[in-house]
């Protein structure tokens, strides 16, 4: 708590900055847990695994902390509960991850040469996306300088719709992996089928959580 109390004292969205990079060591996890995935490293997936499900934790105990301790006679540029509400799809984004990680270690899955080149674009797209989100998070304390107004609000605004667009390109990049995979259904075990689909919709909420998260932060914007 006293921590929490001198990021407050710093600013009102230090500790939702201090979330993020939580939620981010799960994020940079899950780009490792794929790297071992292409290598056929079954055992670094399983470890990598467990590593996320930590730092899964500890963007949780931030979270709850954050929640429990907020100041109530704290002055905020935003309300309380547009804070909670972007806190809660930060969280989100690391309970995807988690996600991820444990469905790879169900079984062990193969990164076929027939679908890779289209698996790996797809990956990167919702990697890009979330790293646009976090950027404007961190663009936050700029933002509460400027009193959410003038041209470091508009420079969110882009951001915000950069966001959406490259939400758009992963979309398509989706499709398109779908596509191979299921007019190449005869490569795959029904178990391996069906647990791909389990990992691309789980990958998909990344990039899905993201646009939700810049959404969130444009309707703060038009409120000013």
């Amino acid at each position: 708590m006293r921590t929490l109390a001198k990021l407050f004292a710093k600013s009102p969205f230090a500790p939702l900055q201090k979330h993020m990079q939580d939620v981010n060591e799960c994020v940079i996890k899950v780009k490792e847990i794929f790297v071992a995935l292409e290598e056929n490293d079954s055992k670094s997936v399983s470890r990598i695994a467990r590593e996320i499900s930590k730092f899964e934790a500890k963007a949780d105990t931030t979270k709850n902390e954050l929640r429990n301790h907020l100041p109530s006679g704290l002055f905020m540029p935003i309300s309380k509960v547009a804070l909670l509400e972007i806190l809660s799809l930060q969280d989100d984004i690391a309970d995807d991850c988690e996600d991820i990680g444990v469905l790879l270690t169900l079984k062990d899955l193969t990164l076929k040469d027939i679908f890779k080149d289209d698996f790996k674009n797809f990956l990167n797209k919702n990697f890009e996306t979330y790293e646009l989100i976090k950027e404007i998070i961190d663009e936050f304390d700029n933002l509460l300088e400027t009193s959410f107004t003038g041209r470091e609000a508009e420079k969110v605004r882009s951001m915000v719709n950069n966001v959406a667009l490259k939400e758009h390109e992963a979309d398509l990049s989706q499709r398109q992996l779908l596509k191979n995979i299921f007019s190449n259904e005869d490569h795959f075990t029904h178990g391996e089928f069906q647990l791909w689909l389990s990992v691309l919709r789980e990958i998909r909420t990344l990039s899905n959580t993201s646009e939700k998260l810049a959404h969130r932060i444009r309707n703060l914007l038009d409120l000013e």
